[in-house]
């Protein structure tokens, strides 16, 4: 018989732009859920704080953690490698929490080949032009990069059937109500400014 008390993951993926780090900075807001802080190699950057948007690591320490199984899931992203540590689910599966990893489509199909029980959530834009929109009305990139991003984004929306959840986000609140449903969580009023 299973423990009632068993907490469970949310895997959250989807597209720059699709709104999925919004969604993902909501959930982060109660107290029920727990964040999956990757661990990297690459350099901190300016304003980000160890530990909170990151787990900070050189190559030697992330390699060998790895080759002792201490990772769901990592990967080498140019040239930096990224990978989500297994202590702090266990400690919130454990604990009755809801474990929320918010990773790429090539890390949530690691999870899936390991066996992980999780809800599978792709959050999707309504269509690529809505896509192109949303990423040329942030005005932080260059058309080469907005390009990448849109090419990029193509290749991940073709794995979209292998979640056990689309949300398409049309509109933020329903979309960020929609995962909460799918995760038992009951939605919260957004006590943040801004993206995450």
């Amino acid at each position: 018989m299973s423990n009632p008390t068993r907490g469970r993951a949310l895997v959250v993926s989807g597209p720059s732009g699709s709104g999925k780090s919004t969604i993902c900075r909501r959930l982060r807001q109660d107290p029920s859920v727990v964040f999956s802080v990757s661990a990297t190699t690459r350099p901190i950057r300016a304003g980000e704080i160890d530990g909170v948007h990151y787990r900070f690591v050189d190559a030697a320490h992330f390699r060998a953690e790895a080759a002792r199984g201490r990772f769901l899931e990592w990967a080498e992203v140019h040239g930096n490698l990224y990978g989500s540590p297994l202590e702090p689910y266990e400690r919130a599966i454990a604990d009755g929490k809801v474990f929320l990893l918010e990773i790429d489509v090539q890390g949530a199909a690691q999870l899936r080949a390991k066996g992980i029980d999780a809800s599978y959530v792709f959050i999707d834009v309504p269509d690529e032009r809505e896509l192109r929109r949303r990423l040329e009305g942030r005005g932080t990139d260059s058309a080469a990069v907005v390009e990448k991003r849109l090419a990029k984004a193509q290749a991940e929306r073709a794995h979209r059937h292998e979640y056990d959840h689309v949300v398409v986000n049309d509109d933020a609140e329903r979309a960020y109500r929609e995962v909460c449903r799918l995760a038992g969580l009951a939605p919260r009023p957004d006590t943040q400014e801004g993206p995450a």
